[in-house]
């Protein structure tokens, strides 16, 4: 069966469909010897060559991967400033490349997905699906039930209207506030340019979700795991797309990973299971609850700021755990995370 020569290039985990638009376009593929054009066809007998190079056929399932991105890190591979890009923090890989599903900018934290299957990274980024993305918002300040209002009902940006689908209180003391946001699409900076819109400014951000994936508890900054395989299979219904016969039917999709690919130290009191809520009434005070900036400790007196991170605010799958930051009200420094 034939099919589009950057779609068959994105699924075998070249690129994501951009990037190999782009080689097209430049003239740095070809297909028997010939230069294709965007929308050429190719079939499974076709000789498939990137900038000289054949491509060969996958010998590797793919990979999923969720990485909790730190303030200061790039979404590129490389910088002419010399900032940490944050492929550097992923496992290796042998005949395969890591694809970003999105983007987050220099100063946001939070859930930076990863796959090899440039055609569901693809999918999940294209507007059409819609996916939501959630953040925990800190901002400086009050804000009006009026404003919120108006963030909720749309707000005229350079580059046309926009709004959250969702916005929900969270609590917060002094000066700060937090937020939990959603959005439907992938605009540049949309979130802060929409604060920033109504006067709101941002002090801190970190996305806890991405369509059906949650960023969790138990997962520290700079840190990566494997996806689970519901969370495989979610993310392929999402893209509606086939789930890979190379994804497990039952389990889990693989142990955390340090970013050189090597198993995590399971010594007691290091690290916890990702997603597993603290036992009710009682606050996670480990370093590891500290680093990774989720705490699940409940409200000390009625009245007092909830946690940012507690409820989800927006439809769908809602992130585990508590506010962002080690302290109550984000007030504190976040704990052990930087910021974007």
């Amino acid at each position: 069966m034939s099919e589009r020569v950057q779609k068959v290039l994105a699924a075998r985990g070249l690129g994501s469909r951009r990037e190999i638009e782009g080689w097209i376009e430049r003239g740095e593929v070809q297909v028997n010897n010939r230069t294709v054009k965007l929308g050429d066809q190719v079939d499974e007998h076709d000789v498939i060559r990137v900038r000289g190079r054949i491509v060969r056929r996958p010998e590797h399932p793919h990979r999923w991967l969720v990485y909790h991105k730190p303030v200061g890190e790039i979404c590129s591979r490389s910088d002419p400033e010399g900032r940490r890009p944050v492929f550097a923090s992923l496992p290796r890989l042998k005949g395969q490349r890591w694809v970003a599903v999105g983007r987050l900018d220099l100063n946001t934290s939070g859930l930076l997905l990863f796959t090899t299957d440039g055609e569901l990274a693809n999918r999940l980024m294209h507007p059409s699906m819609a996916l939501e993305r959630e953040y925990a918002v800190r901002v400086l300040g009050e804000v009006p039930p009026a404003t919120q209002d108006m963030l909720r009902e749309g707000v005229e940006l350079e580059d046309g209207a926009a709004r959250f689908d969702s916005l929900e209180e969270q609590g917060g003391e002094g000066a700060n506030h937090w937020f939990h946001v959603v959005v439907s699409e992938g605009r540049n900076r949309l979130v802060r340019r929409l604060w920033d819109a109504v006067g709101v400014t941002v002090s801190r951000l970190i996305r806890v979700r991405y369509g059906p994936v949650v960023l969790g508890h138990g997962l520290k900054t700079g840190a990566v795991r494997d996806l689970e395989t519901r969370e495989v299979a979610g993310l392929y219904e999402a893209a509606d797309l086939p789930v890979p016969d190379s994804v497990p039917t039952r389990g889990r999709g693989g142990p955390r990973r340090d970013p050189r690919g090597k198993p995590r130290d399971k010594r007691p009191g290091k690290t916890e299971s990702v997603g597993k809520a603290a036992p009710a009434g009682k606050a996670r005070t480990s370093r590891a609850a500290r680093e990774d900036g989720w705490s699940s400790s409940p409200p000390k007196k009625p009245g007092k700021s909830s946690s940012p991170a507690g409820r989800g605010g927006s439809r769908g799958a809602k992130p585990a755990g508590g506010r962002p930051g080690g302290r109550s009200g984000g007030g504190g420094k976040p704990g052990g995370s930087r910021q974007r």
